[in-house]
């Protein structure tokens, strides 16, 4: 690419993952989206829109509704990416039982059904996307994500210009409910005392002060944030550096609803005051 500002990202994963909201929310925070296109056109793709100075980034969603044009993407996105830094993959999954569920309500067949059973091509599917899921900068999990959610996390990480350093999403969660898949780290904060042995603070949840007061008081919190603030700040230069621009932090309790909320609002004010460019995800909370 000539245009060393130009951006180009790869969109991709699970069908029924939620791909065509991500698309949407990517064309309105201001990218030019192109859905389904072939492997082998994204190189006359880039050339074609490079000169236009109303189009600074390009959003290709490419995934198996493309049968056999699919083949290629490896070796397409591989090369794109040894000859190019500001070429991106943004990977959706989602589990078994949210996709099943998803398809079941829309009625539409997966693109590699044919006579085999929905959960063959699920199967079959995610082998295919294996190597991309692996090389993706940024993975999201939309199991237990509304549409409304995906596109203001997909907003959150991808709108304005393009990113000279880290993106951190922090996420609260309740162990109870699993541990989220797209988590580069995971902090266990069930070592504080849980407010909801607290009567006056049961009914609350983490985001309320005194909630917060209470959990940020206890002897360790600060300390856990600190190390995980300074963790960030460690390995954030060598992120950009190696090309991977997103990283989620998990801090989860027992039911995502006082203390790991509570200490992921607090992370994410100290990651803010150091620089870094935060979203905030409180996965479970509302489900008590």
């Amino acid at each position: 690419m000539n245009n060393p500002h130009f951006e180009v990202l790869i969109v991709t994963g699970m069908s029924g993952a939620g791909r065509s909201t991500a698309a949407r929310a990517l064309e309105d925070a201001g990218w030019f989206v192109v859905d389904n296109l072939p492997p082998s056109l994204l190189q006359s793709t880039i050339d074609l829109l490079q000169p236009r100075q109303d189009v600074q980034r390009l959003a290709v969603v490419v995934d198996v509704r493309g049968g056999p044009l699919f083949s290629n993407l490896v070796s397409v996105t591989q090369a794109l990416r040894d000859a190019h830094a500001n070429v991106g993959i943004l990977f959706l999954e989602a589990s078994e039982e949210a996709l099943v569920r998803r398809f079941e309500s829309s009625r539409r067949p997966h693109p590699l059904q044919e006579d085999g059973t929905l959960l063959d091509a699920l199967r079959e599917e995610r082998e295919m996307l294996q190597p991309f899921r692996a090389g993706a900068d940024m993975v999201i999990d939309t199991s237990t994500t509304s549409v409304h959610d995906l596109r203001r996390l997909v907003d959150a990480n991808y709108r304005g210009p393009g990113p000279t350093s880290i993106r951190v999403s922090v996420l609260s969660f309740g162990f109870k409910y699993g541990i989220p898949v797209d988590a580069d780290m995971v902090a266990d904060v069930r070592f504080l005392p849980n407010p909801y042995w607290v009567p006056d603070l049961r009914d609350q949840n983490g985001t309320d002060a005194e909630v917060s007061d209470y959990v940020l008081s206890r002897e360790g919190a600060l300390d856990v944030l600190d190390h995980y603030a300074a963790i960030v700040g460690l390995v954030a230069e060598g992120y950009v550096r190696e090309g991977k621009r997103y990283v989620t932090i998990g801090i989860g309790c027992t039911g995502g609803k006082h203390r790991s909320v509570a200490m992921v609002e607090r992370l994410a004010q100290m990651l803010r005051d150091e620089g870094h460019q935060v979203v905030v995800q409180h996965r479970d909370l509302g489900r008590e």
